[in-house]
């Protein structure tokens, strides 16, 4: 999903057309951080928030195209995992891998409201937002497979893929590594003056690392344009958040630095929407940085090779038959009559099209050359 005013990745010229309301262009079209408004409460607290005063969250009030986008997206992100943990099953992927099923609308419902020149920047488990930033699921997946056609030409895997263009500043292993690294997008920002906005993404367990408090300092020194974006998926690398941390609302982080923050239902693309517009907005005309603590849940372990022996198939079961993102936003299409069970079959059925596509490309893209060993490199050998 590219962007507002990017230009579209490959895969969105597949956009399924389900039986819906028709609508004109000027309303299928993504909204800007200042025009839309977020003015509908949701239900109830976020599943897992620790803050007991905390309000009901907002939540977007998204038209039939949005949701419609948003599943497709959801999606895309979703079987993409999918066939990479297959792919991975098969020997076609080394190395590391993290997969991001669970945590679809946390990427995608930020992404809603990205405008052209914002920059995006994450951890290791960065698949999903490489898909959500506009990047070719061919190339990605290219690169999960060590193809001389991956974004960093076989070199980078599944951690370390890179994108101007989307304005994607990596994939990076260093737990942590991000939060800096975005503060420094940030600084760019401010000093260019462009407005532009830095979305820093990072977990649960990077949140205790000391690099990302000397980064809370210096934004908020500086007053840089900065969103952060704290995925608590309740597990970092396999240890529950209460047993690691001190404090459990992460969202409460900055303020002894005076970055305030909130924590948001990370299952529900709408409330992301509505927290990251109003953290977005806040950013470009001045506010600062903001922390916005999104409650996920990540169905799979932390990486391919973890059990995940830590919670039980009940806890894991629950959040899926209650909470999913996908499931969420497909009954609320039913409901609303936007679309029938075939509409949303033929999104799915799209959707695997562009992953299975994917999987071609990068089976049949060549190896690195060996001469590639000795390029790219800082110096000469």
């Amino acid at each position: 999903m590219a962007r507002r005013g990017a230009k579209a990745s490959p895969s969105a010229k597949t956009q399924a057309k389900p039986q819906a309301k028709t609508e004109s262009k000027t309303a299928a079209r993504k909204p800007s951080a200042r025009r839309a408004k977020s003015t509908a409460r949701s239900p109830g607290r976020p599943p897992g928030a620790t803050n007991s005063k905390a309000q009901a969250p907002e939540i977007a009030e998204l038209s039939e195209q949005q949701q419609l986008t948003a599943l497709r997206d959801m999606l895309l992100i979703r079987r993409f995992e999918e066939k990479a943990g297959q792919m991975y099953g098969m020997g076609l992927i080394g190395g590391f891998c993290h997969l991001y099923i669970g945590q679809e609308a946390v990427v995608v419902g930020a992404h809603m409201v990205a405008e052209d020149g914002d920059q995006t920047i994450t951890g290791y488990r960065d698949h999903g937002h490489m898909l959500a930033a506009g990047m070719d699921p061919r190339r990605v997946m290219a690169e999960l497979t060590g193809r001389r056609d991956g974004y960093s030409r076989g070199k980078g895997g599944s951690m370390h893929m890179f994108s101007v263009d989307e304005g994607f500043y990596g994939g990076h292993g260093i737990v942590g590594a991000p939060v800096p690294l975005g503060t420094g997008l940030a600084f760019a920002n401010h000093y260019r003056g462009n407005k532009a906005v830095s979305f820093t993404f990072f977990g649960d367990g990077a949140a205790n690392q000391g690099q990302v408090y000397e980064a809370f300092n210096m934004a908020k020194l500086w007053n840089l344009p900065v969103v952060y974006i704290i995925e608590n998926n309740k597990y970092a690398m396999g240890t529950s958040l209460e047993r690691a941390s001190a404090t459990t609302d992460l969202s409460h982080r900055g303020l002894s630095f005076g970055i305030e923050g909130e924590q948001v239902d990370g299952m529900d693309v709408r409330a992301v929407k509505a927290a990251v517009e109003k953290a977005a907005a806040r950013a470009r005309d001045g506010g600062g940085p903001y922390i916005l603590e999104m409650l996920t849940y990540r169905y799979r372990g932390h990486s391919m090779s973890d059990p995940a022996k830590y919670r039980s198939r009940e806890e894991v079961q629950s959040m899926r038959s209650e909470h999913d993102p996908i499931e969420l936003v497909r009954k609320r299409l039913m409901e609303s009559g936007a679309a029938d069970e075939a509409g949303l079959k033929d999104i799915d059925t799209k959707v695997r099209a562009v992953v299975s596509e994917a999987e071609r490309f990068a089976t049949e893209s060549p190896e690195p050359d060996p001469q590639d060993l000795y390029t790219d490199v800082v110096a000469a050998i």
